[in-house]
């Protein structure tokens, strides 16, 4: 049995070498608060438990990585921004993997938002593989912004011995976000 206390991270690429035209700006968002010496943020990266996949590599081959690194993991944070329900390729994989196989809870985090009271409003941006898997309720989702505050307490939270509440619809209350310092009182 692999040993999982990882937290994998999938986003959207594009398609592209250039991470600020990508999602992959997020993804260096999450590694950079992590090396942040003032920071509280420390998770481990599932993507650093293996080694490392060039783009050129075989589709077989990038699956065969891809799955070790979710086995390995205890939670998904999925970066869900403008264009991450277009892809068709591997964030749907990543998905189908992480909740049918592994069993793990996704951390849903968009860009967009600093609140998020009312995950359902919400699905006109989740992938195809997310959406059917919460309208079947076998997806265990926490919907929060992509802030450092509310990441770090879903992945200190979550893992594949406990669940988000909500039957993929879960988020955090009103008050979590005032602690937070995202909204007002």
């Amino acid at each position: 049995m692999a040993y999982r206390n990882g937290t994998y991270i999938a986003f959207h690429a594009n398609d592209t070498p250039n991470p600020t035209e990508s999602d992959m700006k997020y993804y260096n968002t999450l590694r950079m608060w992590k090396v942040r010496e003032d920071s509280d943020f420390s998770f481990i990266n599932s993507h650093e438990k293996t080694g490392s996949v060039r783009d050129s590599s075989q589709k077989e081959t990038l699956k065969r990585s891809l799955r070790e690194r979710l086995n390995n993991s205890k939670n998904m944070i999925l970066i869900i921004g403008n264009t991450t329900n277009q892809d068709t390729d591997w964030v749907p994989f990543e998905i189908e993997h992480a909740i049918d196989v592994c069993k793990i809870p996704i951390i849903a985090a968009y860009p967009a938002y600093t609140s998020i009271l009312a995950p359902a409003e919400l699905s006109n941006w989740w992938p195809k593989a997310l959406a059917d898997r919460i309208n079947n309720r076998t997806a265990h989702v926490i919907h929060i912004p992509f802030k450092q505050n509310p990441i770090t307490t879903a992945v200190s939270q979550f893992n594949f011995d406990n669940y988000p509440l909500g039957e993929g619809l879960g988020y955090y209350n009103r008050e979590a976000y005032i602690n937070w310092g995202l909204v007002n009182n």
